[in-house]
């Protein structure tokens, strides 16, 4: 198949994106699942942006700046903070429905937040901005959408040989293999650019308020293919996961969140024994942002030996429960906890990625045609730590810079797409022994969960990367004499993804943001800069 752009993913980054590239070129969008499985789908809070006249610019760059510790990219910031306000105009012009309160918008607060600027629907934000495009994208003729499509590799020099039968170093992306998952047959797909709009990595951890298909598939793509990963020893563990949602089985491997708001909303965390914690931790107690809380609550487990702790909005009316949070209600309700009489027990889970693959304000990566945005990428705009609500505005305005960049560039091109072999497995055996796939993707899992989870030390990176290490040589092995399906290419991303969060984690001699190691409990003002990973090396 030929497009001028492909679009790998269909969250709010990959949609939005779809949608402004489709008003001057073809576009294919490419999806593991259906259309609106993606983090986007389960983003509760909201999309921050400055809409009252009470906020500024000022003051939520300055929010984004001292979440981000240090590392925050300003011109990234600033951009995404000034043209906020215009994606919000685009998101409402398609159909997205934000909450109001006496015709204005019912704007929320959230940890690190200075001001009320969260524009939500009720407590399903993502759904709602999701549903409304996939709506928009359904009336474009020139969008084509491949549902149950799983990514395995980009179009690059490394599938081409020389005259001499030498491999070319990659410079140029030109499309992508692509597993269909339905019935295990491969595809090509050439286009004039590529744009990854993967998400993000979450169940590369055992607990994860991530779905089931958030396994660092772009991520490991672009490693493969020589791009450049920044940061990726920032992972954020949202600090209120409900604890035993896993049980529920709509919810298969991963946690129901228990959205940001609810603390914004009033809501106090308490040990088992009922006692409030978090003002021995930081002066703005539930308002702190998530790092310091996920590490109070680590620190309130680790004492105690408990497996959660209480997050108690009952002192709050029943009605403004209702009102605010149907969906946590009667997720909640399900489980047996009626949340305007009990507290709901909550544990942290590995939910979002500050890093990722480095692009510039336009979105480009190190590779000519290769683009990325939403969370599989880093802007710089969220540093060492990400400020709530942010990153659904940070996919929709570097998504449309991303398109703006993308006509320039189709317009300029003048070079021909090389004529990429077909997907060859001849010489490969049908796998039968698929145990061995799923206990290693649980082996990773354990893996980062125990040594790289909120609170590391030396010991525990290294312990980590010999195992990561190992199972990397078992999966290679496997997957180059075997025909492929998902949850191999699935557990070979995943292990890739270990390695660069290890990796970069074990370079930083410091703790900031979201990164804690015991063994440098400080930050180090000297070392205010970017871990930059480009090759696989094991």
């Amino acid at each position: 198949m030929k497009t001028d752009v492909l679009i790998i993913g269909s969250g709010i980054a990959g949609l939005f994106s779809a949608l402004k590239i489709s008003e001057f070129a073809d576009v294919i969008i490419v999806t593991k699942k259906e259309k609106a499985e993606s983090n986007t789908n389960y983003a509760q809070g909201g999309i921050a942006s400055v809409i009252s006249q009470h906020d500024s610019f000022e003051m939520h760059i300055e929010d984004t700046l001292i979440a981000g510790a240090g590392l925050c990219r300003r011109e990234s910031v600033e951009i995404m903070v000034k043209e906020g306000p215009d994606r919000i105009k685009d998101l409402i012009a398609i159909g997205t429905e934000f909450t109001k309160r006496d015709g204005d918008f019912d704007l929320a607060r959230e940890g690190g937040h200075s001001m009320p600027r969260i524009l939500h629907s009720k407590d399903f934000t993502g759904k709602e901005i999701e549903r409304a495009l996939i709506e928009a994208v359904a009336q474009r003729k020139n969008i084509l959408v491949l549902e149950n499509y799983v990514a395995i590799d980009l179009l690059t020099e490394h599938n081409l040989t020389n005259k001499n039968g030498i491999k070319l170093e990659n410079q140029n992306c030109w499309g992508a293999y692509l597993l269909n998952s339905l019935d295990n047959q491969v595809i090509k797909i050439t286009a004039k650019a590529t744009l990854l709009a993967t998400g993000g990595l979450g169940q590369v951890y055992l607990h994860t308020t991530n779905p089931k298909i958030a396994t660092g598939d772009g991520f490991a793509m672009a490693y493969r293919a020589g791009v450049k990963l920044g940061n990726m020893e920032f992972i954020q563990f949202h600090p209120t996961a409900l604890y035993g949602s896993s049980n529920l089985a709509e919810f298969d491997s991963r946690s129901f969140l228990i959205s940001e708001a609810v603390r914004g909303f009033g809501g106090i965390l308490r040990t088992k024994d009922g006692e409030e914690f978090m003002h021995k931790y930081d002066n703005r107690r539930e308002l702190a942002p998530r790092d310091i809380v996920a590490r109070a609550i680590d620190t309130e487990l680790k004492k105690s030996g408990d497996e959660f702790v209480y997050l108690d909005i009952t002192h709050k009316s029943p009605e403004e429960i209702f009102d605010h949070f149907p969906n946590i209600y009667q997720t909640c309700l399900r489980l047996g906890i009626d949340i305007t009489k009990s507290m709901i027990p909550v544990v942290p889970a590995a939910h979002y990625t500050c890093g990722g693959i480095v692009v510039d304000s336009d979105a480009k990566t190190s590779l000519n045609g290769l683009y990325a945005c939403g969370e599989v990428s880093m802007t710089g705009v969220h540093g060492a730590n990400r400020l709530a609500s942010n990153s659904l505005l940070e996919a929709v305005v570097f998504a449309h810079r991303a398109s703006k960049n993308i006509k320039e560039f189709l317009l300029q091109y003048n070079t021909s797409i090389p004529d990429f072999p077909e997907w060859d497995d001849s010489g490969t055996l049908t796998y039968d022994e698929k145990v061995l796939i799923t206990h290693t993707i649980k082996e990773v899992k354990h893996t980062m969960w125990d040594y790289v989870g909120i609170v590391r030390s030396n010991e525990r990176l290294y312990r980590a990367q010999r195992r990561i290490s190992m199972l990397f040589e078992e999966n290679e092995k496997l997957y180059k004499k075997t025909k492929i399906f998902q949850s191999i290419l699935e557990g070979r991303n995943l292990i890739a993804c270990a390695h660069v969060i290890i990796k970069s984690a074990r370079l930083r001699k410091e703790s900031r943001g979201l990164h804690f190691n015991i063994d440098y409990p400080e930050p180090d003002a000297e070392y205010l800069k970017d871990c930059i990973i480009k090759n696989l090396n094991f």
